[in-house]
């Protein structure tokens, strides 16, 4: 939808834990690409998509990807849960990282690179 505007609205917090020695397994942007598309597909539940479909340039909201406000929200708690990671509460910090795939991708290389270990929550 062009023209909207959209904020995860996830708790406020960074959630970086890392792990002692190999047991955190790094990946590369171009691996935490494939796996963004993979968690967008089974979160939104799109069926008739494959990763390949998903252009990791492309915008997620309005006329790229074409998700909507609660699909971004959906996503963000997907990638909480998938990577144990959570965005600050600025709303300008994450409409830059939630851009697109490749910016996802970006921050969570970051937070890799900075120690976090991306793993699942345990829940």
């Amino acid at each position: 939808m062009p023209g909207v505007s959209w904020t995860p609205t996830v708790p406020p917090t960074t959630i970086i834990a890392p792990m002692p020695g190999d047991a955190a397994r790094k990946m590369t942007r171009e691996q935490l690409e494939v796996e963004l598309k993979v968690l967008i597909i089974d979160a939104l539940k799109l069926d008739e998509t494959s990763p390949e479909d998903i252009d990791s340039e492309a915008p997620l909201a309005s006329a790229g990807v074409g998700l909507d406000s609660i699909d971004m929200l959906e996503l963000a708690m997907a990638v909480h849960r998938r990577f144990g990671i959570t965005t600050e509460g600025d709303d300008a910090a994450n409409q830059r990282i939630y851009t697109s795939v490749r910016s996802l991708a970006e921050f969570l290389e970051q937070q890799q690179a900075r120690g976090a270990a991306l793993r699942p929550v345990a829940g």
